[in-house]
């Protein structure tokens, strides 16, 4: 063999594999964990960090999208916090970008589905809207169960808390206590409230954003006892054994309350959905039959109204049905 051709295949087996390298050490100067971590506390401690004129805040901040261009795009959108802070509530760690991604992707499927059926324009685009109204739906189911769960743990939360300063702890101690013997979820909730407290957040803005969390009255009754009793003294372990024995009789009334209206509660659900599942049924077994409904303008315009009365039955029944305690 050429020592020619031997050295040149040497030498450009030495040059790929230092490329290679200089390749892989570049990108991980520019883009690895280390550089973003370095990156960051550049940013933050120069000046353009503080050009706004905003102070730094030691709060954990969620993040709208993985995305940076989405992530700049949803900031000016409006009503997009209010999004997030319904998903916070529902204790789902799915951002923005992702939950709206869900949307799109479920109007499109009620496009499909509307388009494979030979249904006017004005009905598919309403079939698509209540497939994107879906995933909202199962936020709000979410977000409502876990209020719930939230509500029958803070009874008990007040009572340790009283325990707790009967035993002389103070009330910062005793929020710690809680947080490491309270199940989940309130025990994570109020974790946070510890933690904020010991980074040096004010007690008074840590309660306040346990109520932005969580929209409960009777856990902003709890909040509203603590602050009073900061600024005015008082016994507060009192306080709170007296809140959290209001809290179970409240408690003990609404579900006693719920079912002895069960029976009008479930008329209400059977009369809002038979004429949808009638309707169905009739589209399956006889096409024929049903095709007149969404050709005939009469017939659009007679369902428009159905629809319409339908819409204002079902607001009435669910107003009857619904009792506050």
């Amino acid at each position: 063999m050429d020592t020619t051709f031997l050295g040149f295949a040497v030498l450009l087996f030495f040059a790929t594999v230092l490329s290679v390298e200089g390749l892989y050490l570049y990108w991980i100067s520019r883009h690895g964990a280390q550089a973003k971590r370095i990156t960051a506390r550049i940013e933050l401690g120069s000046s353009n960090a503080q050009a706004g004129g905003q102070p730094l805040s030691i709060l954990k901040e969620r993040k709208l999208s993985d995305s940076r261009w989405l992530v700049h795009l949803l900031v000016d959108v409006p009503g997009v916090h209010a999004v997030d802070r319904l998903l916070k509530q529902a204790g789902l760690t799915t951002t923005v970008g992702r939950f709206l991604g869900y949307t799109l992707g479920c109007a499109a499927v009620g496009l499909v589905l509307g388009a494979v059926f030979p249904i006017p324009l004005l009905v598919q685009l309403t079939l698509a809207s209540a497939f994107a109204l879906l995933p909202w739906l199962a936020i709000r189911r979410k977000r409502n169960q876990r209020l719930k769960q939230l509500e029958r743990q803070l009874p008990d939360a007040a009572d340790l808390i009283a325990r707790a300063l009967r035993a002389g702890h103070s009330f910062a101690s005793a929020l710690g206590m809680l947080a490491e013997e309270l199940a989940d979820p309130l025990g994570t909730e109020f974790k946070i409230v510890f933690d904020e407290i010991n980074f040096g957040v004010s007690m008074n803005t840590a309660l306040y954003n346990l109520t932005e969390r969580v929209p409960i009255d009777d856990l902003r009754y709890f909040v509203i006892a603590v602050l009073i009793q900061r600024e005015s003294g008082g016994n507060l372990a009192e306080i709170l054994g007296n809140i959290g024995l209001i809290i179970r009789e409240r408690l003990k009334l609404f579900a006693k309350v719920r079912a002895l209206s069960a029976e009008g509660r479930l008329s209400a659900w059977i009369l809002a959905l038979l004429p949808f599942v009638v309707i169905g049924v009739l589209s399956v077994l006889s096409p024929g039959f049903m095709k007149i409904f969404w050709t005939d303008p009469a017939a659009e315009k007679l369902a428009g109204i159905c629809l319409g009365m339908m819409v204002l039955g079902i607001l009435w029944m669910g107003r009857i049905v619904r009792l506050r305690v």
